[in-house]
């Protein structure tokens, strides 16, 4: 798990990321609301643990920027107790608020809690801009229509996420999705993935062609 802690606080930083590294998260730290941006333009984060009165960019500045574009599960650790703070960061899409002074082990629980939680979101919808590939309804939607894809194409879709970022050869896929006693060749792979690719339409490249191996699926920016 991939955590981006943001605070102007350097000794605050310090222990978030003493306690992470003790579960075994990695953890990024940013000292401010523009640092953090850059950080999450170039790495996905499954969580932010996010000051809010910061120099250069605040954190709801930051907030109002990721709102239209990623969606990061985010934990509010700040000195504002104020109601309308908390408010205003619900309506962000925060998922806690915790005021400072602050207990190390009730924040690593309620990283974990809301880790948890999405990671059983994330087994049943991937959402990557406006796509979104919900596996239990075995659908997908850009933009919010939905898209007809073959059952085979959705299987291959799904395994390819499942292993993001890994090369997957012609023949796992003929093994993993058809079954090993299926004697069909890799241009029926082949046919398929460009089938899939034509029907993601503007995400046909997140299917990318590994050369001499086969395919991998990428989100990474």
């Amino acid at each position: 798990m991939n955590i981006l802690i943001v605070d102007d606080e350097e000794k605050i930083c310090d222990v978030i990321v003493e306690y992470c590294n003790k579960e075994k998260y990695n953890t990024d730290v940013a000292y401010n609301g523009q640092e953090a941006l850059e950080k999450i333009n170039k790495k996905n984060y499954d969580l932010l643990v996010l000051d809010i009165m910061m120099p250069k960019m605040s954190g709801f500045e930051l907030l109002k920027k990721l709102k239209n574009n990623k969606k990061i599960p985010t934990i509010i650790l700040s000195a504002k107790d104020q109601e309308y703070d908390k408010l205003e960061g619900f309506e962000l899409g925060i998922d806690d608020y915790i005021t400072k002074p602050f207990s190390p082990r009730e924040l690593i629980a309620r990283i974990k809690a809301i880790l948890s939680r999405t990671n059983k979101e994330k087994q049943e919808i991937y959402k990557y801009k406006e796509l979104e590939i919900n596996r239990k309804a075995h659908s997908i939607k850009i933009n919010n229509k939905q898209i007809n894809i073959t059952p085979k194409e959705f299987e291959i879709l799904i395994y390819l996420i499942d292993n993001k970022e890994i090369a997957i050869s012609r023949e796992e896929l003929l093994s993993k999705v058809w079954g090993y006693n299926f004697f069909g060749d890799d241009r029926t792979v082949d046919t398929h993935i460009k089938m899939l690719r034509h029907n993601l339409k503007e995400y046909r490249d997140l299917i990318q062609t590994v050369r001499s191996i086969g395919y991998k699926f990428t989100d990474e920016t």
